[in-house]
């Protein structure tokens, strides 16, 4: 299976690069993964339409999901799971055979409906509410996380 994160925006501070930088190539270990970042649309300048640039971002988004992919949209409206939750999601795609699974946070003004609806799950990291920044952290850590779950190492357990 390869594993595949859709991201919109760069990340703006150092700490949160070398965080991503640092999962994304221990993640790597156990699967090919590759982290696609897509530009922010400024439509509007300063008195820009939310709806208008979710729309936008949207459509780049689904133009680079390959329609076999299994999605997995991240979105605060989701289903919480837990680490081993997120494991056992992972495990069974794997055993089952998934080609591909693509997992997507969105910019700051979050996903589309488009989007949404292309998920297989929509995922929520927590009741709170982060960045799109710090979510890509986070989401990075919880899918290293869920594979050293599978694979019984130590990492979840210290």
């Amino acid at each position: 299976m390869k594993l595949k994160l859709i991201c919109v925006g760069k990340l703006s501070e150092p700490f949160l690069r070398e965080g991503a930088d640092e999962y994304s190539s221990r993640l790597k270990r156990y699967l090919p993964f590759s982290c696609l970042e897509l530009k922010e649309e400024k439509a509007g300048g300063k008195k820009a339409d939310p709806r208008v640039i979710r729309e936008l971002e949207g459509e780049k988004i689904l133009a680079k999901i390959p329609p076999e992919a299994f999605v997995v949209v991240l979105d605060e409206r989701g289903i919480g799971l837990t680490s081993e939750g997120l494991a056992d999601l992972l495990g069974r795609h794997m055993v089952q055979g998934t080609s591909e699974l693509v997992a997507v946070i969105g910019g700051a003004y979050g996903l589309s409906d488009k989007v949404r609806q292309r998920g297989g799950l929509i995922l929520s990291l927590s009741a709170m509410t982060f960045t799109h920044q710090m979510a890509r952290l986070f989401f990075l850590e919880q899918l290293y996380r869920g594979f050293t779950i599978i694979r019984n190492e130590p990492y979840h357990n210290r």
